[in-house]
């Protein structure tokens, strides 16, 4: 395995910060991770106006790239689509030139408020949260990215009376240091429906 730590980039989108009790904590807690850059897109860009320049240059810098969000609608929320819609452009991220993102490995870290088994074939939503996900898998498919399995809390809104909160940011926490430290097994992440439903069989010590 590679000596050399990964660069990690988290694009949180989440508008309405306020009643978040999920993805701020887990956001939070991913500024005190070395080698982790975090982007909070709503309070970068609050008119939309992306810089394209500037987060091209992030995806370029970094080698794993993080979509943070809560699921809205079976997608993402809407800062996110714009950013996708603006930056991925032909010829940086995809196309005959387009090689910029090629060999980088891209996961969701979501939050979702059903509970899991409402996203199952034969649940209230029809589809897993990987199903869900095959517009951004087919996103990072074309760009030629390592699409990861989502890291997913689902039942959001019981999550803080239910005391998982904490336990949850810790298993994020672990994520991030494995996929810096070259410690995640890629291969099986790759694979899953989500990561956190085996992480120590996915993390291994390679020292």
């Amino acid at each position: 395995m590679s000596d050399i730590p990964k660069k990690i980039l988290i694009l949180f989108a989440h508008p309405s910060q306020s009643r978040s009790e999920v993805n701020s904590p887990l956001f939070e807690a991913s500024k005190t991770i070395d080698n982790v850059t975090t982007v909070d897109l709503y309070s970068e860009y609050p008119t939309f106006r992306i810089n394209i320049d500037i987060e091209q240059q992030r995806l370029r810098d970094h080698d794993v790239i993080v979509f943070m969000f809560p699921l809205y609608w079976y997608s993402t929320p809407a800062i996110l689509k714009e950013w996708q819609d603006l930056v991925l452009e032909y010829g940086f991220a995809y196309g005959s030139n387009g090689t910029a993102l090629h060999g980088k490995s891209f996961l969701c870290s979501l939050t979702a408020g059903g509970s899991e088994k409402a996203y199952r074939s034969e649940g209230y939503n029809h589809f897993t949260i990987r199903e869900l996900l095959q517009p951004l898998e087919q996103t990072a498919d074309l760009t030629g990215m390592q699409f990861l399995a989502p890291f997913a809390l689902f039942g959001s809104r019981t999550a803080v009376e239910e005391k998982r909160i904490h336990a949850h940011v810790d298993d994020w926490k672990e994520v991030l240091v494995a996929l810096r430290d070259n410690k995640m097994d890629l291969v099986l992440a790759s694979e899953l429906s989500k990561l956190n439903h085996d992480l120590p069989r996915l993390i291994k010590d390679y020292s």
